[in-house]
């Protein structure tokens, strides 16, 4: 800004990832609204604000978000409105038209789940799947036959966690694990991980960086709903998902399995160009 060059411009579009590399080496979370780097640094949301950005970014971004290896987020709520929900699609589908019964399932499904209490404007990584569904692309990659949550009362012992017991099919194979964590939902994610390591062994460069829990309806006491937000990262990507139910371990197990579907779709659409010369 002062007419200094510290990062040479070929190299600019990298710092995004860099950061990000850094931060997962050194175990830290990175602030959502990072200038530049941020997962909101780009963000937008509603319909109006969001055609306008669409028509001249340079009225709302000072600079363009690949410049600088980012990218520009539309956040998905019923006031995004209906083009930006064609345009999130057509990141998956180029093709698709803004007349297509696809893009009404995707408005209906959505205005349907933010009516349960779901909102998808931080939980890009669920409504990505949401789309697949839609799109019929969506393949799941291994059923939960069932799952336990053991824990010792802190009376019995005050250093003791929960421990998880998880059985998953993986096409017509079977695993059963048992993992240990601070906590049922730490034992559930670190319990799945370990089921599903064999079958995909990239799911060991994902982790969770955050997660949250919110109660929807405070009145209705232990009946209330939760919506859990999670929020997962490879060291190259950084994406959220979500659950809702009157049940947190529900909620965190929906949250859990979108943000692992999330990155065994990633993964296998970038194989091809992997194993490319």
């Amino acid at each position: 800004k002062l007419g200094y060059t510290c990062i040479p411009g070929p190299r600019l579009p990298m710092l995004t990832s860099a950061v990000r590399r850094v931060a997962e080496v050194a175990n830290i979370v990175l602030a959502d609204d990072m200038p530049f780097v941020g997962r909101k640094a780009f963000a937008h949301k509603a319909g109006m604000h969001m055609d306008g950005v669409k028509k001249c970014s340079v009225s709302f971004e000072h600079v363009p978000p690949e410049s600088v290896g980012n990218a520009r987020r539309f956040l998905m709520s019923e006031v995004a409105g209906r083009s930006a929900v064609v345009d999130r699609i057509r990141e998956l589908a180029p093709d698709i038209d803004k007349h297509d019964p696809i893009v009404e399932r995707v408005v209906k499904r959505l205005k349907e789940l933010e009516n349960e209490g779901y909102q998808f404007e931080g939980a890009d990584g669920s409504f990505e799947l949401l789309i697949r569904k839609a799109l019929g692309t969506y393949q799941p990659f291994f059923r939960l036959e069932r799952f336990r949550i053991l824990g010792e009362r802190p009376s019995a012992n005050p250093e003791a966690g929960s421990v998880a017991m998880v059985k998953i099919v993986v096409g017509e194979a079977e695993e059963v694990t048992a993992e240990e964590g601070n906590g049922p939902v730490n034992a559930l994610d670190r319990g799945l991980r370990k089921a599903l390591d064999r079958f995909y062994p990239r799911l060991a460069e994902a982790r969770l960086t955050d997660y949250k829990v919110r109660v929807l309806d405070g009145a209705a006491a232990a009946a209330a709903k939760v919506r859990v937000l999670i929020e997962s990262t490879d060291g190259q990507r950084v994406w959220s998902t979500v659950g809702v139910s009157t049940d947190i371990i529900e909620a965190s197990w929906i949250a859990l399995v979108d943000a692992i579907e999330y990155k065994l779709f990633h993964d296998r659409e970038e194989a091809p160009a992997t194993a490319a010369p």
